[in-house]
């Protein structure tokens, strides 16, 4: 009888940790540019289904450039492909508010379209956030979600917030943003920690208030890059966070995520084991890591992304902005100005008014740091972006930006106050009737209108490769075989 007690109490007690496994796209996006074809995921889905995941992040952030840009794939039929396959897991995606996949505002019927069409190719959970954590600009894609949700029964709108440092960004500052988030109609709350900054006594600490203030489930995502992700995982599993964040081996660490393996042997026996079979995780370690040796063969993935840099925790910055910067520096053959832009991006911070670094302030901050270095005069020139931040297009800053920089900047023009999306005639009829004789699917006028060029390029390339189709086919009716 003591036993039975003692089982059901333990039984009752149980709190298995969920994961949410990123390999498919946010852990290549960190280590080798979003590199992956989906070729090489087909294969594996069958058994990424049968780990018991919460869910599965493949689609969304900069997988859809990556995919029309360099692989030359349509990623509507990408997700179409892995939703074919995986029959007991929700896919996920990443999602930029107000600039869904690009990098400007659009129209509130462009985000409702996106929205829909996302649903509809597959994906069950969209991460939403925003790169000032203006919660104006993520309303409109929660809106569109629930719509969906009400009239098919599919559909979870998660609100990322994008985490970052400074006095204005206290635990009163993330309380008030979750009870905000929960009475926008938002499913769940996600942390993202995109620069690897939240240490693990501050993640526990932060948990905690979150879910003193809100009933929405908290789900926890990180980067390994300053090297305390795992320790800030089991932190905050122990104040209760509900899912996280990790990556499979051999795409783990470094600016990826933690190792899916470590954190599932990590809560082994303990109240929150997951219950994951380290054989099947092992089978799934061994597929992906010749991908990755031959990553490193060809230099897609730099060693130098796999270590721990500290100066993240100093300078704050994300590491794919750090090699942006290293990027640009050498382009101009101003390597030697690294640690001078490194030091110029907190300033440049302050004065656009302490935004999280995430795309795509990260860019607009980082740019314009080696803008002010290399010219020898702050804000000599300043970038478009930099232009559209000030006038305040990208949306609210939780801290005023600063009034000198406004006026050498964009003298004479006033802040917009509304949320810049109240400004924009919707889009969708035009955008169609621009590219309407390349149009083969519904979801192509979504695509060029995040890409317009790429995706112009991309449907060029389509047409060549089905008129070679096309031409194969008619010679072999013909009696003649293609070479």
């Amino acid at each position: 009888m003591a036993d039975k007690k003692k089982s059901e109490k333990k039984a009752v007690e149980a709190k298995p940790i969920k994961i949410t496994e990123t390999i498919l796209r946010d852990a290549h996006q960190s280590l080798i540019a979003t590199r992956m074809p989906t070729d090489l995921m087909l294969p594996i889905l069958e058994k990424l289904d049968q780990v018991g995941y919460h869910s599965l992040e493949c689609w969304g952030g900069a997988t859809f450039d990556a995919s029309l840009r360099f692989l030359k794939e349509d990623p509507w039929d990408r997700l179409r492909k892995i939703k074919d396959r995986v029959k007991n897991t929700q896919l996920q995606m990443l999602f930029r508010g107000q600039n869904i996949l690009g990098y400007r505002p659009y129209a509130d019927d462009v985000v409702d379209a996106f929205v829909e069409k996302s649903i509809a190719n597959g994906i069950d959970i969209i991460r939403i956030f925003d790169c000032l954590n203006d919660l104006r600009n993520l309303q409109e894609a929660v809106n569109a979600t629930n719509e969906i949700k009400k009239r098919e029964g599919r559909g979870h709108a998660q609100i990322a917030l994008s985490y970052t440092l400074g006095d204005a960004y206290t635990l009163d500052y993330w309380a008030k943003m979750a009870k905000d988030i929960e009475n926008m109609g938002a499913d769940s709350i996600c942390i993202k920690d995109m620069a690897g900054l939240l240490v693990p006594y501050k993640a526990a600490e932060l948990v905690k208030t979150l879910k003193e203030n809100t009933k929405l489930p908290i789900q926890l995502h990180t980067h390994y890059t300053s090297g305390v992700a795992s320790m800030t995982y089991l932190k905050a599993v122990e104040a209760g966070v509900d899912v996280i964040d990790t990556a499979m081996s051999p795409l783990a660490l470094g600016t990826s995520q933690p190792a899916t393996e470590v954190m599932v042997e990590t809560f082994k026996g303990t109240e929150y084991d997951t219950g994951f079979d380290q054989k099947l995780l092992a089978e799934i370690a061994d597929y992906f890591r010749p991908f990755r040796d031959e990553c490193l063969d060809n230099g897609l993935l730099n060693p130098k992304v796999m270590g721990v840099n500290i100066k993240t925790l100093l300078y704050q910055v994300p590491g794919g902005m750090l090699s942006n910067l290293v990027s640009q520096l050498k382009e101009q053959g101003a390597e030697d100005k690294y640690y001078d832009v490194l030091e110029e991006v907190p300033r440049v911070r302050k004065d656009l008014g302490e935004p999280p670094l995430v795309t795509p302030s990260s860019q607009i901050v980082g740019t314009q740091a080696v803008f002010n270095v290399l010219m020898g005069e702050r804000y000599k020139m300043a970038t478009d972006q930099t232009k559209d931040m000030l006038r305040g297009n990208y949306g609210q800053t939780v801290k005023p930006m600063s009034e000198e920089v406004i006026k050498k900047v964009i003298p004479g023009e006033k802040r917009i106050k509304c949320r810049f999306a109240d400004t924009l005639e919707n889009e969708m009829d035009k955008l169609e009737s621009e590219m309407k004789e390349w149009k083969q699917q519904d979801e192509d006028v979504l695509s060029y209108a995040l890409f317009p060029q790429v995706a112009m390029d991309f449907f060029k390339y389509r047409k060549a490769q089905q008129d070679k189709v096309d031409l194969s086919k008619a010679d072999t009716a013909n009696g003649a075989y293609p070479a």
